[in-house]
């Protein structure tokens, strides 16, 4: 069978690099947010909404406007991609999978996407990655890539870019092992099975809950906007972003090892 799979990794990139993607970033998010405000007033002007093709045709003439020709700095594919998201948010609204589409905030998810594989040059060998208009980006190499690449998310979070490669390839049907088990999920046990097995939760708050406290304490005393309020935030941010690892990873073993151990898990339906 095929599966898609993302691997993640940290990019270590130069300042230019940086400034870079901080600008591509912001190119998408206002493309996005410029599209949604269009398709806003079409709606209360009792417009049809534009599809995806209509979009890509006034993204065009906002790359060729003397207001927004900063946009053609960008890569095309992320900035048609951005418009893609609209219009998948639209879609999930329709189909009461989502609520209406909001505008994107700055320093929040910000994201492009290279969805042309023969754009993409990967050296796993010496652990770096070449992408349009950024060159050769070095990332920390964990592990390996399995497949051939689809497509490229790089992503900022905390502080730090990283670089999300899915891929596709054939696998094997898994074998199921073991027999059924019920599942109940619990505050004082993360997870108890019927067979009597269960797992303690990470209590990963208590583990960090000094540091957290402490810098809390840091950023409060200080000048909103300032730049020592600005270290404190990242300092803080970086805490969080430990914390949410450590749950992710924990999570992730805990269900692996569920998964290989039974054939069937039956969950309450709350």
């Amino acid at each position: 069978m095929q599966r898609l799979q993302a691997f993640k990794y940290e990019l270590l990139p130069n300042g230019q690099q940086e400034w870079q993607m901080r600008r591509f970033a912001g190119s998408c998010r206002f493309v996005y947010n410029k599209a949604l405000a269009l398709q806003k007033e079409r709606h209360k002007q009792g417009q049809k909404k534009l599809g995806y093709a209509g979009l890509c045709q006034l993204l065009t003439k906002w790359r060729h406007s003397a207001d927004t020709a900063w946009l053609a700095d960008a890569p095309v594919h992320p900035l048609q991609q951005a418009l893609q998201d609209l219009e998948r948010a639209y879609s999930h609204f329709f189909a009461q999978r989502a609520g209406f589409p909001k505008f994107k905030k700055k320093g929040r998810s910000d994201s492009f996407r290279y969805p042309e594989p023969k754009q993409i040059q990967l050296d796993q060998a010496n652990s770096r990655i070449c992408l349009p208009k950024l060159g050769w980006l070095r990332y920390r190499n964990s592990r390996e890539v399995l497949g051939t690449v689809k497509n490229v998310t790089v992503s900022k979070h905390a502080g730090k870019w990283f670089v999300s490669i899915q891929t596709e390839r054939e696998v094997n049907w898994p074998i199921p092992q073991g027999g059924a088990v019920g599942m109940d999920m619990g505050i004082a046990r993360l997870a108890t099975l019927s067979d009597g097995t269960f797992y303690a939760p990470l209590n990963s708050f208590k583990r960090h809950e000094a540091r957290l406290r402490k810098a809390q304490q840091a950023l409060s005393r200080k000048v909103k906007f300032s730049n020592n309020w600005k270290k404190a935030k990242a300092r803080l941010q970086r805490i969080h972003s430990q914390m949410a690892n450590a749950r992710r990873d924990f999570l992730h073993k805990v269900s692996t090892a569920i998964c290989k151990s039974q054939a069937i898990v039956c969950i309450e339906d709350l």
